[in-house]
């Protein structure tokens, strides 16, 4: 059998990259991920004075843009200016997302829409803009949306953030179906639980624990979990995959109810 050429297998050598929801968490490591294989990256986001900042942190050629995902004409405006100075992305990663937590019943209709708006009003209108500009290059291209496991199974006081994250899925289906003739593919990643910043503090906690316990695998996720699920999605090693949800969990998705 002849040996595996991984630079083959991966192939992201000079591709250009656009990332949302890039100034913290999981889209941040994705641009540092995604920079180290040698992807120029173009980090997305709200707070492009953080964005800077953050880049300048980064090693490799990454650049920044202001996106505000629920603004379809913002969405259009930032694709204008990456297009003009960089060309048609390659890869988009549709990470941005939020969340707001309390029971449903104390959810508000502006909470909803907040959490609807961003993660799947948001993630459509940056997915669809993308492949618009890939058919009109002529081009194919990678999509990949971030989802999550509650977009399969649920956990209280995050209705909305599971039911958006379920459309995300679903989404992501019918966009593969929609763009495979294109040469388009679209996947998303579904992680599980994974250690951030932001999640640190109460994964240490004693309700932590006992959320830690009904993972098969007994432990939450590290970021550099998704690097090689991410390397996957996106590279040439992939370039059959489309439609897929990939999730990264620990096998959380498959414990006994």
């Amino acid at each position: 059998m002849a040996s595996l050429d991984l630079n083959a297998l991966f192939g992201l050598e000079g591709k250009l990259a656009l990332v949302t929801g890039a100034s913290s968490g999981l889209g941040l490591h994705f641009c540092r991920v995604l920079a180290a294989a040698g992807v120029h990256v173009v980090m997305a986001a709200r707070r492009v004075e953080l964005l800077e900042e953050l880049a300048a942190q980064t090693p490799g050629l990454v650049s920044t843009v202001r996106m505000e995902v629920s603004d379809g004409a913002g969405v259009q405006r930032a694709f204008d200016e990456v297009v003009e100075r960089f060309g048609v992305p390659d890869i988009v990663l549709n990470n941005a997302g939020v969340t707001v937590t309390k029971p449903a019943l104390a959810q508000t209709e502006a909470d909803f829409d907040a959490v609807i708006g961003t993660n799947l009003k948001g993630g459509w209108l940056v997915a669809t803009e993308a492949a618009r500009r890939m058919v009109a290059a002529g081009k194919g291209g990678v999509i990949v949306n971030t989802a999550s496991i509650l977009g399969e199974r649920v956990s209280g006081a995050v209705a909305p953030y599971a039911i958006s994250k379920a459309g995300v899925i679903q989404a992501t289906k019918a966009l593969a179906l929609e763009l495979a003739r294109h040469g388009i593919r679209v996947n998303a990643l579904l992680p599980g639980y994974v250690v951030t910043d932001l999640n640190r503090e109460f994964l240490s906690s004693e309700p932590g624990e006992r959320l830690r316990q009904r993972i098969p695998s007994r432990r939450f996720g590290e970021l550099s979990d998704l690097d090689a699920p991410l390397l996957l999605l996106v590279g040439e090693g992939g370039r059959h995959i489309t439609g897929a949800t990939l999730a990264v969990d620990g096998g959380h998705l498959v414990s006994g109810l």
